[in-house]
């Protein structure tokens, strides 16, 4: 018996399937084998047609199926992660009228920062737990206001996932946890927030039914079925956006655990029992995926968008052939500290950690005698590690102290350089795990559809493939070099 999970990122949709007796994956793929393109037309920009997602799944699907040898019937369930705070509009016949537009689309800031206002930022901070900042909501109501023709012929909107669920079962629904990730969700009276389809006049018969993360949503149609190579009816158990289901496949699920990612963007997602808030919305509170109205658990989540991005972005136009591992062994010919370089890697779009400001990234403080390209991507490197620094002393604020960090062995945690800087600026120990999001939707999808008693048995197979100790030696080095890079990020917010 075969469990099939899907990650649909915005750099690449990933497919795995899991033995569901073993807990081995059997078979992992990912499509396309370079980076999805992002359509940009203006400053600030980014969307992605959500019929590429679809091609791309498929695509990933195939490659699982034949590395696998399986036979459709014996899969029995589908979960699905997605990239969050994303908008999929339809109309009546489910046809998408526009690209999405993705999480890192900052076109929308200044419709949330005025709806903060209508609302009023303690009534609103008190009730949703985040500003309506660049979130979905705040995305919909830039439609309709820059698009009313089109926005009058919308019948539903989703989050990226949904549209994926969507396409499978024929069904338009979300979960509460999109909703809490759109800003739609009203904690304090447990429901959809009537505060912001006010503010913003959205009927609320565009916000599809709501289903819990874990269970049958739906079953796979014949047409999709077909499309897919799978077997219709199999049932489609489980979705959740992408840092609530990386938590979820490193078994953090309860108060004090902390899950991290750093691919495209960079990611600290703290579990918590107790409803806070960050007053200036610089990290944001969702609904977690365990989370049930007598049991609280909900994800703090730390993002900065411009972390693996840059490093990518190096790897193109500056290192020329060189592999990341030789990038990294470079880099690490240098420095702590990078003899003084200091790199920003705000370079993809609006960060909510700086008050939603679009900083852009920098390169600071280059001494044409002293600098070479080693000290370009060791500093681009702790750049990231820093600005994720930067971000968990605000989660400080609110109760979120990492002492341990999980992640998956992959992107950045594939670096040496990142994982010592982090946990030595941290303090934290660094546990690498043998998973990714493509494997917890397919777990989350296990557990959905009943194969699973318990998320414990669920979870019972991952394992543990590295522990990174922080250097006490170097912490006092690491913070010289933090506290330099802090004074730089602050002349920079001074502007």
């Amino acid at each position: 018996m075969y469990i099939l999970g899907f990650d649909v990122g915005s750099s690449s949709v990933k497919a795995s399937l899991i033995d569901a007796a073993s807990g081995e994956c059997v078979g992992s793929s990912f499509q396309p084998k370079q980076e999805m393109a992002i359509q940009a037309s203006k400053p600030g920009w980014a969307e992605q047609d959500p019929e590429l997602w679809w091609k791309y799944l498929k695509m990933a699907l195939t490659d699982v199926i034949l590395q696998a040898s399986a036979e459709k019937e014996s899969i029995q369930s589908i979960g699905i992660s997605y990239q969050m705070h994303g908008l999929v509009v339809v109309d009546k016949e489910q046809k998408v009228l526009r690209p999405s537009i993705i999480w890192c689309d900052s076109r929308a800031v200044e419709t949330g920062n005025k709806a903060l206002e209508k609302i009023g930022a303690k009534q609103c901070l008190e009730s949703m737990l985040n500003s309506p900042g660049n979130f979905t909501a705040s995305k919909l109501k830039w439609v309709k206001d820059n698009e009313p023709e089109l926005y009058r012929k919308i019948y539903k909107i989703m989050l990226p996932g949904d549209y994926i669920a969507m396409r499978m079962t024929g069904e338009i629904k979300t979960t509460v946890s999109g909703l809490s990730e759109g800003i739609l969700w009203d904690f304090k009276k447990q429901k959809l927030s009537e505060q912001v389809l006010k503010v913003f006049d959205i009927d609320p018969a565009l916000i599809p039914e709501t289903v819990p993360a874990f269970s049958i949503q739906g079953v796979l149609t014949a047409k999709a079925a077909n499309e897919l190579g799978l077997q219709a009816g199999t049932p489609v158990a489980y979705r959740a956006g992408d840092q609530p289901n990386n938590a979820l496949s490193l078994n953090v699920l309860n108060p004090g655990e902390i899950a991290a990612t750093a691919g495209t963007s960079g990611v600290i997602y703290g579990i918590s029992d107790v409803i806070k808030y960050d007053p200036l919305s610089r990290v944001n509170t969702f609904i977690h995926v365990n989370h049930e109205k007598e049991s609280t658990r909900l994800g703090v989540l730390l993002c900065v968008s411009g972390t693996g991005i840059l490093n990518s972005w190096l790897k193109k136009n500056v290192a020329e052939s060189r592999s990341y591992d030789d990038m990294n062994k470079l880099a690490a010919s240098v420095n702590i500290g990078s003899d003084g370089l200091v790199v920003m890697p705000f370079g993809n779009g609006a960060e909510r950690l700086l008050g939603n400001a679009n900083v852009g990234s920098s390169f600071s403080n280059i001494n044409f005698n002293i600098h070479t390209l080693a000290h370009l991507l060791r500093a681009a490197q702790e750049g990231i590690v820093f600005s994720l620094k930067y971000g968990i002393e605000v989660m400080q604020g609110i109760g979120i102290k990492p002492s341990v960090i999980r992640a998956g062995n992959a992107n950045m945690f594939l670096s040496p350089i990142f994982r010592d800087t982090l946990s030595g600026i941290t303090g934290s120990v660094i546990e690498l795990y043998d998973t990714d999001g493509a494997r917890g939707a397919a777990v989350g999808g296990g557990y959905g559809a009943g194969i699973y008693k318990s998320l414990h048995d669920a979870l019972a197979s991952l394992k543990k493939l590295k522990v990174i100790e922080p250097d006490h030696s170097k912490t006092g080095q690491y913070q010289d070099a933090y506290a330099y890079w802090k004074t730089w990020l602050e002349k920079i917010l001074k502007k």
